[in-house]
């Protein structure tokens, strides 16, 4: 995989196709750009298509930061300046989602289109949570708990990953132990640790309330950029149909989508899907080059 210095480390990505228009795919927690290695073949023909390991993710490096949303935010602003990725379309799902829609409000202009997949649209709140979920989620949260959990026992990678929640096919033991990879000891799990607490619930932690807040100010007032969301079948992703409501009263210029019954890491139940629908919607908007339909797959993922 490529390299490229950021700041007191690096970022890791893959790489297919080529031309002017760069499609950045954004993975989120606890995965990384892996989990794009069947979607990325459907664009590639259109596009020059890039997915980062997310910092202390993947094969990116580990500093010794606190893996916070902003810092997140910070190493990837500091990869597309340093690879002069202008004007590109973001993909994010999940987390990945998350920063797509920041980076885009923080530099207006700077973004084609979007599409995300299972994403924090908004700010949530306890209440709107299943009881089971509220329980899980207040248990990562939990100041020792949390830390057993995670980075103890590795339960992103060996709990939930494996899930039906988040895999609704299944996952093979190969697929798992490229996740597991970057994770060897409690040390190189703070990600996984932090990316739970971060998740904004009643408006703590603040500040990423507030960054949803102005992204989604960003998606209700930019109907020039082009806006797709994929859901998953029966609402059961982290994108509930209430969401789903709110994004297509609030997001101007915004389609939706549906990919089929799904996890939350639809990516690995659905990638065709995902992929045909992102390069559907390349061509609706013409962005990029016009989508190539003979040999799918004939463009390798570096």
């Amino acid at each position: 995989m490529p390299t490229t210095p950021v700041i007191d480390s690096h970022i890791a990505h893959v790489e297919a196709g080529t031309g002017d228009l760069p499609v950045v795919f954004l993975h989120g927690s606890p995965t990384s750009s892996y989990i794009w290695r069947n979607v990325i073949p459907h664009v590639a023909g259109q596009a020059r298509v890039l997915a980062p390991d997310l910092i202390g993710m993947g094969a990116s490096g580990k500093p010794d930061i606190d893996y916070r949303f902003v810092d997140h935010a910070r190493y990837l602003d500091a990869w597309f300046q340093a690879l002069g990725l202008d004007r590109a379309v973001l993909v994010g799902h999940d987390w990945g989602g998350a920063l797509a829609m920041d980076r885009a409000a923080r530099h207006p202009g700077h973004v084609r289109g979007i599409v995300l997949l299972e994403t924090f649209l908004r700010p949530q709140t306890w209440a709107e949570l299943p009881a089971d979920v509220a329980e899980h989620s207040r248990a990562l949260r939990t100041p020792g708990l949390g830390e057993t959990m995670l980075l103890e026992q590795n339960f992103a990678i060996e709990g939930a990953l494996p899930h039906p929640f988040a895999i609704r096919t299944g996952i093979s033991q190969e697929d798992l132990d490229v996740y597991r990879a970057p994770y060897p000891d409690p040390a190189s799990r703070k990600p996984l640790l932090r990316w739970p607490r971060e998740i904004p619930f009643d408006r703590e932690p603040a500040d990423v309330a507030d960054r949803m807040d102005a992204y989604g100010e960003w998606l209700a007032d930019t109907p020039e950029v082009p806006k797709l969301l994929l859901t998953v079948e029966n609402g059961v992703g982290i994108a509930s149909p209430e969401v789903v409501a709110w994004a297509r009263r609030h997001a101007a210029s915004l389609e939706v989508e549906g990919i089929g019954p799904a996890g939350h890491q639809a990516p690995e139940d659905q990638p065709d899907a995902i992929g045909r629908a992102i390069a559907h919607w390349l061509d609706r908007h013409h962005l990029g080059r016009p989508r190539v339909r003979p040999g799918l797959r004939e463009t390798p993922v570096r």
